[in-house]
C-alpha cells in the first residue's frame, strides 16, 4: 500500500508539474538556464532568404551576447505563425508586417519590434509555359496560382496585384502550396501556373528555366511600380501585452537584431552564406549564393520602420482585403509598430 501510496502522489505532482508549465503565462518571458528571459520566435520560414536575419543573428551569437535564450521554430506559413502567436504559443514571430495590420482589424493588438526590411523580398513567378499567356496580373483571371497558405502575406500580395489590375480574388484560384520543393513541384505538375514565392525558390526556378520573373519585388523600384511605394515586410512582431510586461527582454531581442542588420551591410553575399546552416544550400552553395546576392538589397541597416511604407501597407491591403476595408480610417498605425528599441539599439 506504501508503494502505491507514493506512486500515487509521484502521479499527482508531476500532473501539477505539467499543470504549472501550461498555465505560463505567454505574456510574460519564460526564465531559462542562467536566469536568461526565454523567448520563443516563430520564424514563417527559417530557410527563406527574407527571414535569413533570424537563423543568422543566432550563428553570429548575438542573442546569446545579449543574454537572452531564444529558441527559432520554423513554419512555412506566415499565417499559421501568426495563429500561434496570438494562441500564446510562442513569444513572438519574423514575419510580414502587414499581418500587425490585418489583427487590428480583428481587435488583436500585434506590433512590430524591429523591422527588418522596407520591401517584400518576394516575386510573382510565371511557369515558362504560361508566360504567353499571363503577361501581367490583369491576366490572373481563371489561373492557379500558388501561395504559401490562404491568409499568408504571399496571399495578401498576390490578391494586391490582382486587385490593381481590376481581377477579383474569386477570379482566379489561389493553391496553397508551401515553399521550395513543394512550389517548384506543383509548378512541374501542372498545380498551378505561377505563384508569389522568395528565395532560393526564385533563383532555383529562374536558373532551371522553369519560370520567369513577372512582378520582382525585391527592389524598392519594382515593389513601388508593382504596389506603389515601399511595402514593409520581414519583421520580429509581438503581442503589445508582451512588449508592455517584458521591456528588457524585447529591448535584448532588438540590440541582438540590429547588430545583424549592421553585419549584414558590412559583409558579402559569399560571406553570409558561409554563416548559415549547411543545409541551407541545398547542395549548391553557388545558387544560395546568388539568391542571398539578389534579395540582400531588401535589408534595412537600422530595424526602424518606414512610416510612409506603413500607411502603403495599409492602402494596400484596404485596397481587396474584406478584414480591412471597412476598418481603414479606424486602423491606429501607432499600435501595429514602435521604434522605441530599435532607436534604444542605435544608441548603444
Amino acid at each position: 500500500m506504501r508503494i502505491r501510496r507514493i506512486a500515487v502522489a509521484v502521479t499527482a505532482l508531476t500532473a501539477v508539474a505539467g499543470l504549472t508549465t501550461a498555465c505560463q503565462d505567454s505574456r510574460v518571458a519564460a526564465t531559462g538556464e542562467g536566469g536568461k528571459p526565454k523567448v520563443t520566435i516563430m520564424v514563417g520560414g527559417l530557410e527563406k532568404v527574407i527571414y535569413l536575419p533570424a537563423m543568422l543573428t543566432q550563428q553570429l551569437g548575438n542573442f546569446a551576447a545579449q543574454g537572452i535564450d531564444v529558441e527559432l521554430q520554423s513554419e512555412q506559413s506566415g499565417a499559421n505563425a501568426e495563429t500561434a502567436l496570438v494562441a500564446g504559443q510562442v513569444q513572438g514571430v519574423v514575419g510580414f508586417y502587414d499581418h500587425t495590420i490585418d489583427l487590428q482589424a480583428k481587435d488583436q493588438c500585434i506590433k512590430s519590434v524591429v523591422q527588418l526590411a522596407n520591401i517584400p523580398g518576394e516575386a510573382e513567378v510565371i511557369g515558362t509555359k504560361h508566360v504567353e499567356q499571363i503577361k501581367s496580373s490583369a491576366d490572373f483571371k481563371g489561373k492557379k496560382l500558388g501561395v504559401t497558405s490562404l491568409g499568408s502575406s504571399t496571399d495578401f500580395l498576390t490578391k494586391a496585384l490582382a486587385a490593381k489590375a481590376g481581377v477579383g480574388a474569386d477570379q482566379y484560384t489561389p493553391v496553397k502550396v508551401g515553399a521550395g520543393q513543394t512550389f517548384i513541384a506543383s509548378l512541374d505538375n501542372g498545380g498551378i501556373d505561377g505563384g508569389m514565392t522568395t528565395d532560393p525558390t526564385i533563383a532555383q526556378l529562374t536558373n532551371t528555366g522553369k519560370a520567369k520573373v513577372l512582378y520582382d519585388l525585391r527592389t524598392p523600384e519594382g515593389t513601388k511600380a508593382a504596389l506603389g511605394g515601399l511595402y514593409p515586410a520581414s519583421s520580429l512582431y509581438m503581442s503589445c501585452d508582451f512588449v508592455d510586461r517584458n521591456k528588457d527582454a524585447v529591448q535584448k531581442l532588438a540590440n541582438a537584431f540590429v547588430a545583424t542588420l549592421k553585419w549584414i551591410g558590412q559583409h558579402t553575399p559569399e560571406e553570409i552564406a558561409a554563416k548559415m546552416p549547411p543545409s541551407y544550400s541545398g547542395g549548391d552553395k553557388a545558387l544560395y549564393v546568388k539568391s542571398i546576392k539578389d534579395s540582400i538589397g531588401m535589408f534595412n541597416g537600422d530595424g526602424k520602420m518606414d512610416a510612409d511604407g506603413a500607411k502603403n501597407v495599409l492602402e494596400v491591403l484596404s485596397s481587396f482585403s474584406k478584414n480591412v476595408q471597412p476598418k481603414k480610417d479606424s486602423i491606429d498605425l501607432s499600435k501595429t509598430y514602435t521604434t522605441e528599441f530599435v532607436d534604444a539599439a542605435a544608441k548603444g
